[in-house]
């Protein structure tokens, strides 16, 4: 039996560990795929090498990325940039705290005071 599958589905798989697990099942199934758009049987000897090539290069283009975001993150801290979302002032803490204080909702404060629900749960748990 033969799956075909169209579309860049590779990337869903989150290692090549996946992706050989992924493989095993159906191999054990005995389910080949093939991949319409790469033209990619996995049928054939050279389909299963290539699809576990392009395993290899999907896992080393995503640690790629991943360094290279690291990277940049640890020269912002190491400039000394503020990372994350931009605080809100002293004074929208005091109406958080005082419209809580008398009983208000998480979620009628944010929409009062315009933040979001996050920024007041995080003022509240503080």
């Amino acid at each position: 039996m033969t799956l075909w599958l169209h579309g860049p589905w590779i990337g869903s798989c989150r290692s090549l560990l996946d992706l050989v697990n992924f493989f095993g099942e159906l191999h054990a199934k005995h389910v080949d795929l093939y991949l319409h758009q790469q033209g990619l049987d996995t049928g054939t000897p050279a389909g299963k090498a290539m699809f576990r090539m392009m395993g290899v290069f999907a896992e080393f283009e995503r640690e790629m990325i991943v360094e290279g975001v690291k990277a940049g993150l640890k020269r912002a801290r190491a400039e000394g940039k503020t990372l994350g979302r931009p605080r809100v002032s002293a004074a929208v803490d005091a109406k958080v705290i005082a419209l809580r204080g008398r009983g208000e909702g998480m979620r009628k404060i944010a929409r009062t005071l315009g933040i979001g629900n996050c920024t007041v749960q995080r003022i509240v748990n503080t």
